[in-house]
């Protein structure tokens, strides 16, 4: 996956994304906080009941 700055620069098409192809996430579960992002990945991943490795693989193919 991409580091956190990479993902920063493109999140707002990644998000865009992300919302198209699993409706129930919501803006609130994909917002990108400096210092957060491992629990903004956390809440995504337990919406979309992946593992770790699954959203990462996931997020790197959008």
């Amino acid at each position: 996956m991409k580091n956190i700055t990479e993902l920063k620069g493109d999140w707002n098409e990644t998000k865009g994304k992300l919302k198209q192809k699993f409706a129930l996430l919501t803006d609130n579960d994909l917002l990108l906080v400096e210092g957060k992002q491992d629990e903004m990945l956390g809440r995504i991943q337990i919406k979309l009941g992946k593992t770790k490795e699954e959203l990462h693989k996931l997020i790197s193919e959008l």
